[in-house]
């Protein structure tokens, strides 16, 4: 199973690009981070749209797509550990997780989605989302593999 995270905005060098790569690098699963934008002012409606288009884009044809949005599922990390292992043990190829932008995903991606996820009611800034996800993604490897880390 490969895993994708396509991001709108691009990290600099700084502490959330830090955090991401740190957890990333000890992900066994091939993990790859798009980070797209686009660079045309464009009014919000046509942007949101836009981001859309680049994210589906950026992932694998037929990955199964889990968006994160406040309005998605809050999920504990056993829960999220669950969802990994049935596609891993379905033998899905790819999984792509796709970060928005500042007004995050159209109602007709969310419904694309298999899977609609969110780290809770209060809002975090798109860069340290990034780094929350690789931990979670990270962690529930952890927890496959009975590894304690998953409790502390």
């Amino acid at each position: 199973m490969k895993l994708t995270i396509a991001a709108i905005g691009r990290a600099a060098r700084g502490p959330e690009r830090d955090l991401y790569e740190h957890y990333a690098a000890r992900i066994r699963w091939p993990l790859v981070l798009r980070e797209l934008e686009e660079k045309r002012k464009l009014p919000p409606a046509s942007l949101i749209l836009r981001e859309g288009e680049l994210l589906l884009e950026a992932v694998p044809a037929k990955a199964m797509l889990v968006a994160l949005d406040r309005r998605g599922k809050v999920l504990d990390s056993e829960a999220f550990a669950r969802h990994l292992t049935r596609w891993r043990d379905e033998a899905m190829p790819d999984v792509a997780f796709l970060i928005g932008g500042a007004d995050g995903h159209t109602e007709s991606l969310l419904k694309r989605a298999s899977l609609v996820l969110s780290f809770g009611a209060m809002t975090w800034p798109h860069l340290l989302a990034r780094a929350m996800l690789a931990e979670q993604i990270y962690r529930a490897q952890q927890l496959l593999a009975g590894h304690p880390y998953h409790r502390a």
